[in-house]
């Protein structure tokens, strides 16, 4: 249930600062071992705290600290607690989380590595690297009084904002679950969603927020008397205030509908044969040839892209499902010249989700346009090209809607299986608008 994994965000906010060093092995002895739940913050570079959940277990080298996107987890890939300091390392995000223990709370930062795309347009793609340090604090978890659930105005179900992007959109999706006082909630554009916010009613709005290694959200959700909801979107790097609407209402006032996963992107021509020849992680040359006969999922990622790691994790599960029946997945990789040659994230990623299928290394994401270049319109990440056993691209689905995107997550797993179900019985998909659900249709579910 949402209320079971659900916490207050207004009992986690507080003044974080940066005190990273070794400490004593008293100050360690007062606290005790660090087992349980923490109320941590992260603050960024601007002010902004956002709060999250941080769980601890284990000691010395046996160290697991754990992130939360709503139901899903983040564990480490390695951690330590050793003389009153804490690491938690998170490799495949490359994100680590150190601080010292003082008076029974943890001060520190988190170093991460962001990379984030200036422009999404072909020629002009430019992925910034950059050390991200961001001041820490984690204070005991103490579990919220009563909330005022009474007061609480109804927010739940599907909105949408009007809105235009650089890759095409008119409108996103935002989506809240809620449960009395406690929301969790998602902004879902054509590439995924902000992963999942939770957090509670307080001061005359809902406050939800989260930090799941990657991708930190603070949202404001502020109900109006016109019925719309006024949208403060408060992490860094995009700070902007968006108006929602109810879906019916988005229609009745002729807004344009959110864009189609299954036709955003499309192939120049489908009857050309889907060819591609790229190293995998152990520099072996895989290419299109080896798949012959098969139904293959071609998949444009990159772990730097938290999206993909959403993906990812499904990926697994669909290739032990469908892998003895003649599906293979293959992950056309798009990494940072840094990490395309020393592959550390990479190597990280495929071990902490226990990645079976092959993935190979294409190039840096400034490459993709030349480097998958039957694609049309390919602008998202993930994008996933399914391949008949003709070696042709028989449908398209952009980006990937996490759990936190509710009945989208649903009718996305849907659609994933019954085009591989089509194909692997010998019929094809004409194309992917002919398996595209009307709005109205989605709309009701």
């Amino acid at each position: 249930m949402i209320k079971q994994i659900l916490w207050r965000t207004k009992s986690l906010v507080g003044v974080a600062a940066v005190s990273l060093g070794v400490g004593s092995v008293s100050s360690f002895a007062q606290t005790g071992n660090l087992d349980g739940r923490w109320a941590a913050t992260l603050t960024e570079k601007g002010g902004t705290v956002i709060p999250f959940r941080l769980d601890i277990s284990g000691s010395g080298d046996h160290v697991v600290g754990t992130l939360f996107n709503g139901q899903d987890t983040e564990t480490t890939t390695s951690a330590r607690i050793e003389n009153g300091s804490v690491e938690l390392k998170f490799e495949h995000y490359l994100t680590n989380i150190e601080a010292t223990v003082k008076d029974g709370e943890l001060d520190g930062q988190i170093v991460a590595i962001r990379r984030s795309p200036i422009n999404i347009t072909p020629g002009q793609f430019r992925p910034t690297a950059t050390d991200s340090i961001s001041a820490f604090h984690a204070k005991r978890y103490v579990a919220p009084s009563a909330t005022e659930a009474a007061n609480a105005p109804s927010i739940d179900g599907v909105w949408e904002i009007p809105h235009e992007s650089n890759k095409g959109e008119k409108s996103w999706r935002l989506i809240v679950k809620q449960n009395g006082a406690e929301i969790e909630t998602t902004i879902l554009r054509v590439d995924g969603d902000t992963g999942a916010l939770t957090g509670g009613w307080q001061d005359g709005k809902f406050v939800a927020s989260h930090f799941d290694g990657s991708r930190p959200g603070l949202i404001h959700l502020t109900p109006q008397k016109d019925g719309t909801l006024l949208v403060d979107v408060k992490a860094e790097p995009r700070n902007e205030v968006f108006t929602a609407y109810r879906q019916e209402v988005a229609r009745a006032k002729g807004f344009p509908e959110p864009a189609n996963y299954l036709t955003h992107t499309s192939v120049r021509n489908p009857d050309e044969v889907f060819k591609y020849s790229f190293r995998d992680v152990d520099g072996k040359i895989v290419s299109n040839d080896d798949f012959k006969g098969k139904v293959v999922l071609a998949i444009v990622t990159g772990t730097w892209c938290p999206n993909c790691h959403d993906e990812a994790q499904y990926l697994v599960k669909l290739y032990q499902q469908y892998h003895a029946k003649g599906v293979d997945i293959v992950a056309l990789d798009f990494e940072e010249a840094d990490q395309a040659e020393s592959l550390t994230r990479v190597k990280a990623f495929i071990k902490q989700y226990k990645v079976p299928y092959h993935y190979l290394i294409a190039g840096t994401p400034d490459e993709m346009w030349d480097k998958v270049p039957q694609a049309v319109n390919l602008n998202t990440w993930p994008a996933t090209l399914f391949i008949g056993r003709d070696g042709k691209v028989k449908a398209t689905y952009s980006g990937f809607a996490s759990a936190a995107s509710g009945v989208y997550n649903k009718e996305l797993k849907d659609d994933f299986t019954s085009i591989i179900d089509r194909l692997l019985a010998g019929g094809g998909v004409q194309s992917s608008a002919s398996i595209a659900r009307p709005a109205a249709d989605v709309a009701s579910r």
